[in-house]
């Protein structure tokens, strides 16, 4: 497992800044937050780390290699509003599509990610018959299937009722537990962030990183923060 570094991270989208001067290192087995309000980068920052999107100033290495050399090791998983769920395929099919890229591609894989996120049993259900918690597991096991060290996931947790979304956390721990590299955006705040072991606050450019308690003690130091962080 390697250490996912950025070092002076800046993008804009013409001349509007988005992010400025973005330094940081995630190291492997975390469950970290990338927490912030709209409009804070955050989304623009995951996709940086994957490859995405080039950033104009600074540079992004994975185990001292450029990230865009090695973009298979790090995977993303986009908003759930970015997909189709009425698309009429079975969750097993929407799994497999993790595979599209990847060099090695097995059945055992989807079946493995299924059962990693506990959805083996609604393989053949379509996508539409699922709630929004279990669309959300099939969404992280099509991520899983691509085998990588590093996962990035964009708001998962939205718009998920509390039952759903401690059991997606959980998954998620696991992946950490088990040597990964998790980053999940969010709009948590307060003893919510207690979930993870890192938390990074963003707004454009960082504002506080460290545990949790770290953090929360950093920003409520600083008056002028305001509801920013409170997403």
């Amino acid at each position: 497992m390697a250490n996912l570094i950025a070092s002076s991270l800046s993008f804009s989208y013409g001349e509007e800044s988005v992010l400025k001067d973005i330094s940081l290192e995630i190291k492997p087995g975390t469950l970290t937050a990338l927490v912030g309000p709209n409009g804070a980068g955050k989304s623009t920052l995951l996709r940086l780390l994957q490859g995405q999107s080039l950033p104009h100033k600074g540079k992004i290495f994975l185990d001292k290699i450029p990230v865009m050399q090695i973009r298979h090791r790090i995977a993303l998983m986009p908003q759930r509003s970015s997909i189709n769920w009425n698309f009429p395929i079975t969750v097993e099919k929407l799994v497999a599509l993790g595979q599209v890229n990847a060099a090695n591609k097995s059945c055992c894989d989807v079946e493995a990610s299924l059962q990693r996120v506990g959805l083996s049993a609604l393989a053949k259900k379509r996508l539409d018959a699922l709630s929004g918690g279990q669309q959300q597991r099939a969404l992280l096991a099509k991520t899983l299937t691509q085998n990588a060290s590093v996962f990035l996931l964009d708001e998962p947790c939205a718009a998920l009722d509390p039952p759903s979304r401690a059991q997606f956390l959980l998954i998620v721990r696991q992946l950490a537990e088990a040597g990964l590299t998790v980053v999940v955006s969010s709009h948590d705040w307060g003893q919510a962030l207690n979930a993870y072991d890192k938390v990074i606050t963003l707004d454009q450019t960082i504002l506080a990183h460290g545990t949790p308690e770290e953090v929360r003690s950093k920003l409520e130091s600083i008056s002028s923060m305001g509801n920013h962080c409170c997403g």
